[in-house]
């Protein structure tokens, strides 16, 4: 029960805390134990059924039960009624603690059993919704132009909020959900059914705090709020490519917007706190309670399926045209960040408690976004991966595909790919051969990007920073294989041969051995 409540997890009958394998008893008759009468007994004690899968496993000679148990969207309890969840007790190990109603509620709306926005009012009535609010949605989707729901601004007030879902109808409304209260609710009305929402817009000019504002308000007029004021903020340069003068944003509004949207919609609104903008001269911070939802982690935002806390809420903005019908926003913050030079955002700060994205500001990389809008009015625009993979190698000049397959959050096979396609492309040259090649952007790129000294770096110094680490190497440890100058080098074998080979013709080095018994020493 309690592994099912927390994250899954397999517990080994027979293995006692301090690792010692001990053996499980035998349960059933003649000295045995029936996985499938084991798993009969979980079944009937927990509510609802709970499913795991069993495996005996013979360790030194005893037997070892490990009982699987998934991740349950459902919260899960005992027969009589006993709630608990697996997770870090005060003295940080792994525990079984109370499991509280609101936290069960949490628990299943992360893991998608249970949308927030569904549940209903019962003391709330139609006229704790405010017309204004449907009349704002409505400008919203003409404003919104394609990305909105056309059909769904021409229907009437109460008709808009039956197609949403947000209220129980049989013709007439006989409920009110928490998600109407959210879209369209008064603000008096929110205070009173919906505490928890909240959301702070604060501008900081070092320690000090210029603006620190909280609104309850429903979540299209916080959100156009939100949007006025950083349009009013927001400052721009401007650079020439060609022909035309293109504008670089202090910080993207595409970006912006859909992190805003994001934190609106993916909160966890059985949580106290409040989503925080917190606008400073160096960067933009956008918080929420909740982390990222079941499946979703740090490593994985940009490849993983779209999995909306509140899908109703998720529904309702996209109809609404503030965010991406196709779910990839988080894409959309990324792309928007780095086609402007400005890095990409950090979710490093990201704990299973909150979300914090920064967007960092300060000045853009100007010749680089220059090169990307060059690159685009020539008829070939940079991906996103390339995007990311371009400015990686702007700050550390080269790249191993192990590498680009972390930032890209795929596997190498997908992340060679793509580096092979850019090298096709001309803005990528590759160095070495097979685990030991890496990757560093073409002449044409530094030229492109105002660096031309920058090629000669990373190319033509190559050499001679391989051979000065070898030699550091050997006065270290008094000799070296070509297997370990591969390593230390990364390169391929042959070509680590072929430097130990320099460094031996002019003398720096003798060779010793012959084949696998082969190793390099300085000169005695």
């Amino acid at each position: 029960m309690c592994l099912a409540n927390g994250d899954g997890g397999t517990l080994l009958v027979g293995v006692e805390d301090d690792r010692r394998v001990t053996g499980s008893r035998p349960r059933h008759e003649a000295g045995v134990t029936d996985p499938d009468r084991v798993k009969a007994l979980i079944a009937n004690n927990t509510e609802p059924p709970l499913r795991v899968d069993i495996d005996l496993v013979q360790i030194d000679g005893v037997t070892v039960t490990a009982i699987t148990v998934g991740n349950e969207p459902r919260v899960v309890g005992t027969r009589d009624a006993r709630y608990m969840r697996r997770a870090l007790g005060g003295d940080g190990r792994p525990a079984c603690i109370p499991f509280h109603a609101h936290e069960m509620l949490a628990h299943q709306i992360e893991r998608g059993a249970v949308d927030y926005a569904a549940l209903e009012i019962p003391e709330a009535g139609w006229d704790d919704l405010d017309p204004l609010e449907f009349e704002r949605l409505r400008r919203l989707i003409q404003e919104s132009g394609v990305r909105g729901d056309s059909d769904l601004a021409k229907l009437a007030d109460v008709e808009i909020a039956k197609a949403l879902g947000v209220v129980v109808a049989n013709g007439e409304i006989r409920a009110i959900r928490a998600g109407a209260l959210l879209l369209f609710g008064r603000e008096a009305a929110i205070r009173r059914f919906l505490p928890t929402h909240e959301v702070a817009f604060q501008v900081l000019s070092g320690t000090d705090v210029e603006v620190n504002d909280f609104f309850h308000w429903p979540l299209f007029r916080v959100a156009d709020e939100l949007l006025g004021r950083f349009r009013a903020r927001n400052t721009e340069e401007e650079i020439q490519v060609g022909l035309l003068r293109i504008g670089i944003p202090a910080y993207p509004e595409a970006s912006y917007r859909e992190a805003i949207a994001n934190a609106l919609v993916h909160r966890d609104y059985t949580r106290r706190g409040a989503v925080h903008v917190q606008w400073s001269e160096a960067s933009l911070e956008i918080s929420n309670p909740g982390g990222l939802p079941a499946g979703v982690t740090v490593r994985n935002l940009l490849v993983a399926p779209p999995r909306p806390r509140n899908p109703i809420l998720a529904d309702a903005f996209k109809r609404a045209g503030l965010v991406e019908r196709t779910g990839r926003g988080v894409n959309r913050i990324f792309e928007g960040q780095l086609r402007y030079g400005r890095g990409a955002p950090d979710y490093s700060r990201t704990t299973s408690d909150d979300v914090v994205v920064v967007l960092s500001g300060g000045h853009a990389n100007l010749p680089l976004t220059r090169y990307v809008a060059e690159q685009a009015q020539a008829g070939r625009p940079l991906s996103l991966e390339a995007l990311i993979v371009v400015d990686e190698l702007e700050r550390e000049r080269r790249v191993s595909t192990a590498r680009a397959a972390e930032l890209l959050q795929r596997d190498e096979a997908s992340a060679r790919a793509q580096l092979n396609h850019m090298v096709d492309r001309g803005l990528l040259e590759a160095r070495g051969e097979a685990r030991g090649r890496t990757y560093h952007l073409s002449a044409a790129a530094y030229r492109a990007i105002g660096e031309d000294a920058g090629y000669v770096r990373v190319h033509g110094f190559e050499p001679l920073q391989q051979e000065q680490m070898v030699m550091s190497y050997v006065d270290a440890h008094g000799r070296i294989t070509r297997r370990e100058a591969a390593d230390l080098c990364q390169v391929a074998p042959r070509q680590a041969r072929s430097v130990l080979k320099r460094l031996a013709d002019r003398g720096e080095l003798r060779l010793v051995g012959e084949r696998r018994a082969a190793f390099y020493e300085r000169p005695r």
